[in-house]
């Protein structure tokens, strides 16, 4: 194997597992410290600087990071990473006057926006700084898009999405153009703006369509529509028996929501089983924990109604087949039929594109399942001022994946503005510091504990239950911040090799407590991972390989079990091994991202 170019700042990225798997790349050991510092606004900057909305993804993002967070390996558990955020969106002081200056000047160039959702402030939020005149267009009222039209007041106070999307409208250089929505792309060109942004996410429901569906039609709500109309105060009751299907986070969402509305026997009906549920984990905790059942493999067959009025549904009970390439198909199981009474019916099955507004003719061209045709990595449509991003871009997804096509189309964006490449990617900023203070000291806790992860409290039941604008998870207070901030293994302190100080004397080999450090003969990959102390099973994690040493050997170090203790570095008599702290800031529009200061 050659040696590995530690230079290129995917490599030590791809090590910090979690900033890897966060689409907007936010560095997640980073604010983590300074949270365990006390440091809450620095770490609460540190998160706006790269996913914009720390107060509202503490409390829904979907959480890719933590199925990566390297914890995961020593324990059951990852670091709480998410509910982190929400500690340093709570503590944190007026961070006002550090957000990113706003210039009296602007550029001469008018950018519009489509929907006011996180992707489309991502846009305005990475734009209005360099000068550019950003407007942006929603139906509704107030900014937010889904997040404030479909996201229950229980999960997310009105107060944070008005808090963190005024950091973005409230500065200057946004203009907003609230219950003003855009019927008509080609006359929104017309007005001559210089680039759009379409972030009108996934408007439209799927509906249901089976026997009885019309005759009850009073009593069947899609479930993106109730929980808008729930949200803005428009529906305030449900009946005491309610049938939710679909087995999604907006299935979850509906299922409490209509638990506190005046549901008493609230049932959630999914046709695949509980494992294949598009639903988050802990969203389905949470649905349980409130009495909630959910009932897997039932496939809708018929709607029960008298007098126009809905009374329950039958469900047909199926299993899963799999083929011999691994393929699912769910059968009928051949059980009796299962019928449920229910005085209402939440419809979550799935949602869809919706572009009536967007005419056939302008030339911006469509793929089979009516999506936009768009380049993956810029954004940009067949119309080369039109991009797209978020729901829009490339079907429903999350918060947290909007903002990743925010911050990639704004980008472009700028690029296209000033008659640049838009494939012409600006490089990621990258940094590699010691940490070293000492023979045997480091700036960072490099204590490696056994420590479980620390729940969230949450409001009590017979409280929560009755109110929709509760907050129901309260957060964890400084005490436990602390505590869940020292489980992280601060994966992004990199262990550093020069080849030119070592020795060979095998002292980091014989204290590693994972067995990731070997000295052998050089060879091919799949052949060399074999031979290790510790063979290199996860192939997506590269090696770590160094040459140069006297005995013609490399030194291979298995980046995937790696705790980064620093034992390794401690131990060496020569130094060759160093703590050196990697930052990465992952690209934005034409601009540094501030270097931070101390609170």
């Amino acid at each position: 194997m050659k040696p590995t170019d530690i230079r290129n700042p995917d490599y030590f990225h791809k090590v910090v597992d979690c900033q890897w798997a966060c689409p907007a790349h936010t560095p997640v050991p980073e604010y983590i410290r300074l949270i365990a510092a006390g440091r809450y606004s620095d770490a609460y900057m540190v998160n706006w600087h790269s996913n914009v909305f720390p107060g509202i993804l503490g409390r829904t993002c979907d959480r890719p990071c933590e199925p990566a967070c390297r914890r995961g390996r020593v324990e059951e558990e990852p670091v709480a990473i998410c509910r982190l955020k929400r500690v340093a969106a709570d503590n944190k002081a007026d961070i006002r006057a550090r957000l990113t200056p706003i210039p009296a000047v602007r550029n001469g160039k008018r950018i519009a926006c489509i929907g006011a959702g996180p992707a489309s402030l991502t846009v305005a939020r990475d734009l209005a700084p360099l000068g550019y005149e950003v407007h942006v267009y929603d139906g509704e009222k107030q900014g937010g898009g889904f997040i404030r039209s479909q996201i229950p007041r229980f999960r997310l106070p009105a107060e944070v999405i008005d808090e963190e999307v005024g950091y973005i409208t409230d500065r200057g250089g946004v203009v907003t153009h609230y219950g003003q929505r855009v019927e008509s792309l080609k006359a929104l060109l017309a007005e001559g703006y210089d680039a759009v942004f379409v972030g009108s996410g996934a408007p439209r429901g799927r509906d249901l369509d089976v026997p009885g569906r019309q005759e009850a039609a009073a009593n069947i709500h899609i479930g993106i529509d109730w929980l808008s109309s729930v949200s803005f105060g428009h529906i305030k009751e449900i009946g005491k028996r309610v049938i939710v299907l679909g087995g999604g986070n907006t299935a979850m969402d509906c299922c409490r929501s209509a638990r506190r509305l005046g549901g008493e026997q609230v049932t959630v009906v999914v046709r695949s089983g509980f494992e294949e549920m598009k639903a988050s984990p802990w969203e389905k905790e949470d649905a349980m924990r409130e009495g909630i059942p959910i009932l897997n493999y039932l496939v809708p067959k018929q709607v029960l109604h008298e007098g126009g009025r809905l009374t329950g549904m039958v469900f047909e009970k199926v299993r899963a087949e799999y083929d011999a390439r691994g393929r699912r198909q769910l059968v009928p199981s051949g059980e009796p039929d299962v019928t449920i009474v229910a005085d209402d019916v939440l419809v979550a099955i799935g949602q869809e594109n919706a572009f009536p507004w967007i005419e056939r003719d302008i030339g911006l061209e469509f793929d089979k399942w009516g999506l936009p045709k768009l380049d993956e990595v810029t954004h940009q449509s067949t119309i080369p001022n039109v991009f797209f991003g978020g729901d829009a871009a490339f079907g429903p997804k999350n918060i947290i994946w909007a903002v990743a096509h925010g911050h990639a189309a704004a980008i472009s964006i700028d690029l296209f503005c000033r008659g640049e490449d838009v494939r012409d990617r600006p490089p990621e900023g990258m940094q590699l510091v010691s940490q070293k203070m000492g023979i045997h000291e480091w700036s960072y806790d490099n204590d490696v504990s056994l420590d479980l992860r620390y729940k969230v409290p949450h409001a009590e039941d017979e409280v929560a239950l009755r109110d929709i604008t509760l907050e129901v998870e309260l957060g964890y207070d400084r005490e436990l911040a602390f505590k869940e901030a020292q489980r992280c293994l601060n994966c992004d302190v990199q262990t550093v090799f020069a080849s030119s100080l070592c020795i060979e004397c095998d002292a980091c080999v014989d204290i590693c407590p994972v067995d990731c450090i070997t000295f052998t003969e050089n060879g091919e990959e799949q052949e060399l991972r074999t031979r290790l102390k510790a063979p290199a099973l996860n192939l997506e994690q590269a090696l770590y390989v160094q040459d140069g040493l006297k005995t013609g050997r490399v030194m291979v170090k298995d980046e995937d079990v790696c705790l980064h203790c620093g034992m390794c570095a401690e131990r060496c008599p020569t130094g060759a091994w160093d703590m050196q702290k990697f930052l990465l800031e992952a690209a934005k529009a034409a601009r540094p991202v501030p270097a931070l200061a101390a609170e």
